[in-house]
Order: C-alpha cells, then sequence, then structure tokens
C-alpha cells in the first residue's frame, strides 16, 4: 500500500470504530491496558469519559504520555488493520470542555447513546471528561511495518 492509501485506511478505521485502548503507565512505569467510548475531533484529538478515581485517568494525571490503538477486533485473522497513535492525555477543565462535551455527545447520539452535558462531566458527577492529542499516527503495512502517516 502507498503512503495516501494508508493514511485513507487509518481515517477510515478512526471514522468507523467505536473503541479505542489507551496504554497508560503509572508513577513506577507500571504498564495498564483500557478501552473507552471515544469521539474524534478530527484526526488529532480524541475524547473520552472516564471516572477519575479508574486506574487509567490516575494514571494520566502523574504521567501524560501514552500510546493508543484503534482497530476492528471483528475482522478475520491476518486482515485486520489498526492506527497506533502516540499521544498526551489528561482531563478537560474550564472552557475547553463546553466545545468538547457538544462532540462528544453528538457522537454518542450517533451511536445510541444519551446527550452529555457539562454537567455529566462535573462534580459531583461520576465521570471527566478528557482528550489525547496525537503527536504521531502509524498504520502497519503489509509488511507487518508500522508505517508513519500524516492525517491532518
Amino acid at each position: 500500500m502507498t503512503r495516501p492509501e494508508l493514511e485513507v485506511t487509518a481515517k477510515a478505521i478512526i471514522d468507523s470504530n467505536l473503541y479505542m485502548t489507551l496504554g497508560t503507565a503509572d508513577e513506577e512505569g507500571r504498564p495498564w491496558a483500557s478501552p473507552v467510548y471515544f469521539a474524534p475531533d478530527g484526526y488529532s484529538e480524541f475524547l473520552w469519559a472516564s471516572a477519575p478515581e479508574t486506574r487509567h485517568s490516575m494514571n494520566l494525571a502523574s504521567r501524560p504520555e501514552l500510546g493508543i490503538v484503534i482497530f476492528d477486533s471483528r475482522q478475520p485473522i491476518g486482515t485486520g488493520q489498526g492506527v497506533y497513535l502516540s499521544a498526551v492525555a489528561g482531563e478537560l477543565v474550564g472552557s475547553d470542555r463546553d466545545r468538547a462535551i457538544d462532540i462528544f455527545s453528538r457522537r454518542a447520539l450517533l451511536h445510541g447513546g444519551e446527550p452529555w452535558t457539562l454537567e455529566d462531566v462535573s462534580q459531583p458527577a461520576r465521570h471527566r471528561l478528557y482528550r489525547a492529542i496525537a503527536s504521531e499516527h502509524f498504520v502497519l503495512d503489509p509488511q507487518d511495518g508500522r508505517t508513519p502517516v500524516s492525517l491532518e
């Protein structure tokens, strides 16, 4: 596949999947993987709601760097593709949440979920809104190598 074809593939994977897997680590470097429902804002910002006391949220509070994988696990063996991201993430606060909660809520509604409001991601509610900003995107090429792609 050419790089432009891999970029189209990466965008299609992000657009068509509901969950991404966060790869976080705690202060000592112990890894933790967590699948979360997400809403993309373009192809470099990814939003999700989580409780601040979950392991991945606590990990991000102390170490904001993470890896993300988005893939369709229902593909036949040997045919699946995935997008791999290097990112920095954290809880959204203040005015950053206004636009982000609208994006997250619209996507949730498209997939049969309930609408989300700022009250749903503010104390004393259980969840907070998080955002990852990707600095690198990769897709597996046919030779099982990770090819960097630009998804601007």
